[in-house]
């Protein structure tokens, strides 16, 4: 499995960004897709959750509310859509794929939130 986020940039207090992650490869296998970010001085943290089949989805609490994480098989894309940033959702954020037998992480895109 591959993944490619993107997305990442620059955004103000209160503002929007949204995330997007093209998974290729063993499709099938994914079972569910996640966002991770980390930021600087921090340990990576789960941010949302998506099961792959079925769409249940989870959050950490610093993000519900305010971040949806949603998926378009058809076009095997996760999005991670940001709304009412903060300042400190500062970070890079990563996509990861988790299969019965592995784990799988794109590369990071960074997002600043600062006016």
């Amino acid at each position: 499995v591959q993944l490619q986020a993107c997305g990442g940039g620059l955004a103000q207090p209160g503002g929007s960004l949204r995330l997007s992650c093209a998974a290729s490869g063993s499709i099938d296998s994914i079972r569910a897709m996640n966002w991770y970010r980390q930021a600087p001085g921090k340990q990576r943290e789960l941010v949302a959750h998506i099961i792959t089949r079925g769409g249940r989805t989870n959050y950490a609490d610093s993000v519900k509310g305010r971040f949806t994480i949603s998926r378009d098989n058809a076009k095997n894309l996760v999005y991670l859509e940001m709304n009412s940033l903060k300042p400190e959702d500062t970070a890079v954020y990563y996509c990861n794929a988790v299969t019965y037998v592995n784990n799988y992480w794109g590369q990071g895109t960074l997002v600043t939130v600062s006016s």
